[in-house]
């Protein structure tokens, strides 16, 4: 097993609501009707859609409510048809079988003795609104100066949008393409020593890839810039081409991954249990502890800081930099 631990919950949709264009509001409860897992703002679910096909979704409901999950999707007729399963065939009494949560996307809230707290910044693209509004319910919550920013192209498709203007009024700021508004990524301050800032996004690659080179060009302090990404970054050459031998340190088996194959489906191969979902390098699930050796870290889910410490790697997508890995497996 990998460093990652997920419940599997056998849950009942207790409502399915539309909550703005193709965008379904599905609220899920356990089936056996105990408390479900704790979460934090910035989780997400595996979904088991169908046998084999499993999406993932944030939770967007309040985490304090243990008796229900609220995740909202939406309908992409030209995605992978995991959404458009869901649009077309869960209504209220439904049953789905969903994992988790997970995070990688935690919000960071400063203890109350903090001397200078620091400004939250949130930038939410269409769907991507879905992690933030836990986040912003958070630091609302707490106390915390925050802005929201948050784009989509129409009014119409963008979930929540009213009732976030209602609650918080001009601490959110709404861009819509069909009338002519675009967000000014640039004009985001990634802060200085004097004020510190935290800026947490999510939405389509180009937002993100757009946002990362505001950081860069401006010299944002590490630790600043937080992502969420929906699909996996484009994937520079990898380190190595050669075929690279991989330790399972706990199973007792030295495996070896060919150039066109990765270290998951070697390991499921050998017969190792690995929890995976994505298999794409965005969701987190198949983590795993590196033990020794350098890794090709190619997924979208680590901070730079967390790929330059070198402790944990996604197995679906990352290779070895080195001739041998040793991983906790």
């Amino acid at each position: 097993m990998t460093g990652v631990t997920l419940t599997e919950i056998d849950a009942i949709v207790t409502e399915a609501r539309v909550v703005a264009t193709d965008v379904v509001l599905l609220t899920l409860r356990a089936r056996d009707e105990s408390p479900l897992p704790a979460w934090t703002p910035g989780a997400h679910l595996d979904v088991v859609v169908q046998p084999g096909v499993e999406r993932q979704y944030s939770l967007c409901g309040d985490p304090a409510d243990r008796t229900r999950y609220q995740i909202a999707v939406l309908r992409e007729p030209d995605g992978r048809g995991g959404s458009e399963h869901l649009h077309a065939h869960v209504v209220e009494g439904s049953e789905l079988r969903v994992r988790g949560p997970l995070n990688h996307f935690e919000l960071s809230l400063p203890p109350a003795s903090t001397p200078l707290l620091p400004h939250y910044v949130f930038v939410a693209g269409g769907i991507g609104i879905t992690p933030i509004l836990p986040m912003v319910r958070a630091v609302a919550a707490a106390g915390v100066p925050w802005e929201l920013h948050y784009a989509g192209r129409s009014l119409e498709k963008m979930p929540f949008v009213d009732e976030l203007v209602a609650e918080y009024g001009d601490r959110v700021t709404v861009y819509s393409s069909d009338d002519g508004r675009r967000v000014d990524l640039s004009s985001i301050s990634g802060g200085s020593v004097s004020k510190p800032v935290a800026v947490y996004c999510c939405g389509p690659a180009r937002m993100l890839t757009e946002l990362e080179a505001v950081s860069s060009a401006a010299a944002w302090p590490s630790g600043t810039l937080h992502l969420e990404r929906f699909e996996a970054r484009e994937m520079a050459e990898p380190v190595r081409h050669e075929a690279f031998e991989v330790e399972l340190e706990i199973s007792g088996l030295t495996l070896e991954v060919p150039p066109d194959r990765s270290i998951l489906d070697v390991v499921e191969d050998a017969g190792v249990l690995v929890l995976s979902s994505c298999r794409e390098g965005t969701c987190g699930t198949c983590e795993t502890p590196v033990v020794s050796g350098e890794v090709d870290h190619r997924d979208s889910v680590l901070t730079p800081d967390e790929q330059e410490a070198n402790e944990v790697m996604m197995i679906c997508v990352s290779r070895a930099a080195c001739p041998r890995l040793v991983l906790e497996l």
